[in-house]
């Protein structure tokens, strides 16, 4: 295997990068600069049977272009919506992901920005810190989560995660999807805008991409109480960001809890100066154990790959 040659888009993990070097041969195009980046394509392009990357690298049609004989694309992430992968299947080109692994510490993040955004828990350090507690007293009192809806948008492996959690913790919980999980015993809606008058959080656990940019749209805001909040871990494109920022200024949200961006990893400036806003950049997988996971899943799935058998998390067909 020494001989097979593989571009790393994005590295790995420092333990499973090492397990690929002493493995096969390794073209660091994440390394290279942009003339460096031509120069390595035109030498070895041919000679590529493999891609390792992630959501934060991706892989476009343009560089799959480049590369003739390339057999597979390992991502280690679990999101799809970087990656072409439509072209590559129509080339017969097999693409894998990470789902499963992250679900845990994902719905975690969810279940932390919800609590605390409800119950305030920056601006409380902040009152501390600043002095406020000795000077004024008490901090104005926050929301509780208990007995408050929360609203799925998706009902995958996440979300019923989310949904485990939320019901320890006192939260009702109810769903909206393309259709109903009759395994599920929380309500379900089929109209998005309707479920979004009836809770008291709104957040989305759908993938990104072109199917579910912006699904939270304008009018899904406006439905939505002023005593209502946002929660995204999922994607920044699937919530109109721009929109999200109005409906905060205005008053016509309660708040927001944020770990995606549509621009990442640029934040909005008006989202940085709200103390109603919990911001996280993108690190709701972030654990050493996660991506750790995450990495071993891309190392298992190449040598699955040159081994000629299985994948062990295939992407789905588009």
């Amino acid at each position: 295997m020494s001989q097979i040659d593989i571009l790393v888009v994005w590295p790995n993990r420092p333990k499973q990068m090492l397990q690929l070097s002493n493995t096969y041969q390794l073209h660091r195009y994440d390394l290279a600069s942009d003339a460096e980046k031509e120069a390595m394509l035109a030498s070895v392009g041919h000679r590529i049977r493999a891609v390792v990357t992630s959501h934060g690298g991706g892989f476009s049609a343009e560089l799959l272009q480049r590369l003739p004989n390339v057999e597979v694309v390992c991502s280690s992430s679990v999101g799809l919506d970087t990656l072409c992968v439509e072209a590559c299947q129509a080339r017969g080109i097999a693409v894998t992901h990470t789902p499963d692994v992250l679900t845990n510490d994902v719905a975690d993040m969810a279940i932390m920005l919800i609590l605390a955004t409800l119950r305030r828990l920056i601006p409380a350090a902040d009152w501390i810190k600043n002095g406020h507690w000795e000077r004024q007293g008490m901090m104005p009192l926050n929301t509780t989560l208990t007995n408050k809806t929360l609203g799925l948008v998706g009902m995958g492996r996440i979300g019923k995660a989310i949904a485990t959690r939320a019901q320890a913790m006192g939260l009702q919980v109810c769903y909206y999807a393309r259709q109903a999980k009759p395994e599920m015993s929380f309500p379900f809606y089929d109209d998005l805008q309707k479920m979004a008058a009836n809770v008291d959080i709104l957040a989305p656990v759908v993938p990104g991409g072109a199917g579910t940019k912006h699904l939270i749209d304008r009018a899904v805001l406006a439905a939505l109480k002023p005593t209502s909040y946002v929660i995204n871990i999922s994607r920044g494109s699937v919530i109109d960001e721009t929109a999200l920022v109005e409906c905060l200024q205005q008053g016509n949200i309660a708040g927001a809890g944020l770990d995606v961006f549509d621009d990442e990893p640029h934040v909005p400036s008006a989202l940085l100066a709200m103390d109603n806003v919990v911001l996280q950049p993108h690190c709701a997988s972030g654990t050493v154990e996660t991506r750790d996971a995450m990495a071993q899943l891309v190392v298992d799935n190449l040598a699955a790959h040159f081994a000629g058998k299985p994948l062990l998390t295939p992407a789905p067909q588009q």
